[in-house]
């Protein structure tokens, strides 16, 4: 790939465009949407003006939207070509892009589409933000119930050029309420003379137009297909959804994810064209929770001030001590938001999470119970550090608190996920931050009360 960005890059460079349309024309429109990538905004839209109508339209549904926003600007003088990319488009990636824009740039290249078209647009837009009506394209074909095979391929053939795909076929009445969907491959495979309604066995899955889009997601995962009939609350065809719009939808979905649990509000839009005040102020907000949290730490830390006075040798290990609670329940938040996530877990659940999870605890706890009890060890006898004459308790101090502290991270990082959802909230707001912030202030709490018992009387 690199070798082809380096050639066309030449040919821009040498302004031989005739060159440049040709060998274009050769690759795919992955392939030349990877290539604009790195292009600046001019060589981007000399590149895309050299392109042919169809394979433009394909290049553009798969660019970015800060490219698409560069053509559009770009092809702004030149209304013809824009015009006839608009229209050109796929009606569900033409409804996603104008979602992207601010309202009053989408009305204005709206303007632009023909009467056919603009008010697909309306219809696609109109709907609820986030459902899949805003998903679906009204681009399929259906057949009756009563045409021959042979009527059904006639039929195809006429109307199939502009349909979103040709894996399935939709039957309905003469209401277009939904009666069946057959696969392409059972009309090819039967006979001229059969009809539709012999081959269809009335058994299929339809989206609801006004559902959540994270529905479409999980009837595609559990149904296996490439393509779903949209339908009203009457049962009546309005359009399809295909799989890789909602393989778009799951990807926001994890970016989503990802910016809470990393302790964010999820970007509405790319962090490139979100605004500095917009980033900051989406930041704040967990930002000045997590500071609040940690000056409990703070607090937690004064009032065993007279201990840590008496022992300063305490103090060396408290970065040991809650970094491991927290480090032990961010991944227990991480295995159960995305187990949670994958419907691998239910709120039912919840008790076989917490048995395994304190087995889990215990074991992790005493795994780094040996370690940080050698680690005091060695040190001590090889006199790379004195840790006086109480140093077997203070050994036993740390490692009876790494235990107890590990086993509160897990069992704290699986069951706030699983009480949020509980509660009618996102798991993925227990981010990793968040639980790393409640183990610090109660692993503080653990270590000082673990050292007190073994110490009392003798450091303390």
């Amino acid at each position: 790939m690199n070798e082809i960005k380096i050639r066309i890059q030449e040919l821009i460079e040498c302004r031989d465009w005739k060159t440049l349309k040709q060998e274009l024309n050769l690759f795919e429109a992955y392939q030349i949407a990877r290539i604009m990538e790195d292009l600046s905004k001019v060589d981007l839209l000399f590149l895309f003006r050299l392109l042919p109508r169809a394979l433009a339209k394909e290049t553009f549904q798969i660019l970015p939207l800060v490219e698409q926003e560069n053509i559009i600007n770009g092809l702004a003088a030149n209304t013809d070509k824009l015009t006839s990319l608009l229209n050109d488009l796929d009606p569900d990636d033409r409804t996603a892009f104008f979602e992207e824009l601010p309202g009053e740039v989408s009305q204005r290249l709206m303007q632009m589409l023909s009467q056919k078209e603009k008010e697909i647009a309306v219809r696609l837009l109109g709907y609820p933000e986030d459902s899949i009506g805003r998903l679906m394209t009204p681009e399929y074909v259906a057949v009756k119930p009563h045409y021959t095979v042979q009527q059904a391929l006639d039929h195809i053939r006429v109307f199939g050029r502009d349909s979103e795909t040709l894996n399935v076929i939709y039957i309905v009445d003469t209401h277009w309420k939904l009666i069946d969907d057959i696969r392409i491959k059972e009309i090819i495979l039967a006979s001229p003379t059969q009809t539709i309604s012999e081959l269809s066995d009335n058994r299929f899955v339809a989206l609801n137009a006004y559902d959540d889009q994270e529905i479409a997601v999980k009837v595609f995962q559990d149904y296996d297909r490439v393509a779903l009939p949209v339908t009203d609350t009457d049962g009546t065809l309005l359009g399809i959804v295909t799989v890789d719009d909602v393989m778009d939808v799951v990807e926001e979905e994890n970016t989503e994810d990802f910016q809470k649990f990393g302790g964010t509000e999820g970007l509405d839009l790319s962090y490139t064209k979100t605004p500095l005040f917009e980033l900051v102020k989406k930041r704040a907000g967990w930002l000045i929770i997590l500071f609040v949290g940690e000056m409990l730490t703070a607090s937690a830390m004064g009032h065993f001030d007279s201990e840590i006075s008496k022992a300063i040798v305490l103090a060396l290990f408290v970065p040991l001590i809650i970094s491991s609670g927290g480090n032990s329940g961010s991944q227990a938040a991480s295995l159960i938001i995305r187990s949670l996530a994958l419907n691998e877990l239910r709120l039912r659940n919840w008790w076989y999470v917490m048995r395994k999870e304190i087995f889990a605890g215990l074991m992790l706890g005493t795994i780094l119970a040996v370690i940080g009890f050698l680690r005091i060890f060695i040190w001590q006898n090889t006199g790379l550090y004195d840790y006086g004459e109480y140093w077997l308790w203070i050994s036993f101090s740390v490692a009876v608190a790494l235990i107890f502290v590990v086993l509160w991270g897990t069992i704290s990082g699986s069951m706030i996920p699983l009480l949020l959802k509980k509660l009618g909230l996102d798991p993925a707001t227990a981010s990793a931050p968040f639980v790393a912030t409640l183990v610090d202030v109660t692993g503080l709490v653990i270590y000082f009360s673990v050292a007190t018992l073994f110490l009392s009387g003798k450091l303390l």
